[in-house]
């Protein structure tokens, strides 16, 4: 319960974000690369609680709204110029959020439906499979995927686990071999998807059934 509150939280501040960026550039949740790399191993030369693996998540804002807190600004978990300056001691360069933007309104779609229950060939809020509710969410964002999960885990980019980031499919051989169940990367090793014992939730990789049953990851955005 308290990961799913913490991603509720991620989400609102994604809300937040996408409309800040447009009149501010910041780097937001959902932003990925060396620079969001180098900003976190700031942050744990600092004594933050934070990992330097370039994913800017849900533990990243916090280590950042604590900062902004100390530096006597506005502790909006943004990392715009004023506080790239006082963290990185230069000014902050041009950066782009076609990629965040996109990936943002898929996290921030798939958490809207939580709780919704699994229904076998279910493709509607009234009832998801695994695949039905990726495609279904994609949809919503305008990426169209194909319908089911083993042709979803052809359909993309394949990528490393070290590669992931947010919106970004992860599958898994569960009740029968190869690609049979699909969820969506959310960044900080969660995932969620439409468990078909507890309808649609966030669980994480490290979990040892979904760590044992993983068998890769695609890009589509």
């Amino acid at each position: 319960m308290l990961r799913v509150v913490r991603m509720m939280m991620a989400i609102a501040m994604v809300m937040m974000f996408t409309g800040a960026a447009s009149a501010h550039p910041a780097f937001q949740v959902g932003d990925q690369g060396t620079e969001i790399a180098e900003i976190q191993g700031q942050l744990v030369g600092l004594g933050y609680d934070v990992v330097a693996d370039g994913d800017f998540g849900p533990a990243t804002v916090d280590a950042i709204k604590e900062f902004q807190t100390i530096q006597g600004i506005e502790p909006d978990g943004l990392i715009g110029p004023a506080t790239y300056e006082a963290l990185l001691g230069r000014d902050m360069p041009d950066i782009s959020h076609s990629f965040g933007v996109l990936a943002s309104r898929i996290v921030q779609t798939s958490m809207q439906y939580i709780g919704v229950p699994y229904v076998f060939g279910g493709t509607t809020p009234y009832g998801f499979d695994c695949s039905g509710y990726v495609r279904y969410v994609f949809a919503q964002a305008g990426v169209a995927l194909p319908r089911m999960a083993d042709e979803q885990y052809y359909y993309g980019t394949p990528i490393s686990t070290s590669e992931l980031r947010a919106g970004d499919l992860v599958f898994f051989s569960t009740y029968t071999y190869g690609p049979s169940h699909v969820g969506i990367y959310l960044g900080d090793n969660n995932f969620i998807n439409a468990s078909s014992s507890r309808g649609v939730v966030v669980d994480s990789l490290g979990n040892s059934y979904w760590s044992s049953t993983y068998i890769g990851a695609r890009r589509v955005l």
